[in-house]
């Protein structure tokens, strides 16, 4: 089990394979986010995107999804999380694609007001099969202490 006091700020991990389908990125569309570019082909072929492309909440639910994977896979005292301080959607995700995680943790520290927790910032890059970014987000953690009695000067 991973908790605050074994998270390295600096440390990076790389994980997830999910592949997009245009069943589902309709799908998704039809139900959240119908704007033309995500539903109708000959719409789409006159936007900058040339094609039905996914929503950009879409590909930060596909994003979600393979961070909870690795999260599972990778046991840690997670405590949800209290938002995201930034989202910025850097290219196109297109049916066909595949998309993978790297993640860095770019800082970390405890609660002056919860001691038994600890919040950690983490940069989430989402790329293609291509290695290109589609997606950059900068995520906030909240994740169990093994010690809260320790002192918090960490």
């Amino acid at each position: 089990m991973l908790y605050y006091e074994d998270i390295e700020v600096g440390s990076q991990s790389s994980y997830g394979r999910y592949e997009v389908t245009r069943e589902e990125v309709l799908d998704f569309a039809r139900k959240y986010d119908p704007q033309p570019f995500h539903l109708d082909d000959e719409a789409a072929a006159k936007t900058h995107f040339g094609r039905i492309s996914a929503s950009g909440w879409h590909t930060c639910a596909m994003a979600m999804r393979m961070m909870v994977e690795n999260m599972s896979s990778n046991k840690q005292a997670g405590l949800g999380s209290p938002g995201m301080d930034s989202i910025r959607w850097k290219k196109p995700v297109y049916p066909g694609d595949t998309l993978r995680c790297q993640s860095e943790v770019i800082e970390k520290r405890r609660s002056r007001s919860r001691p038994e927790m600890g919040i950690f910032k983490s940069r989430i890059r989402i790329c293609n099969q291509n290695d290109e970014l589609v997606l950059e987000m900068m995520s906030n953690g909240l994740i169990a202490v093994r010690d809260p009695a320790a002192p918090l000067g960490d």
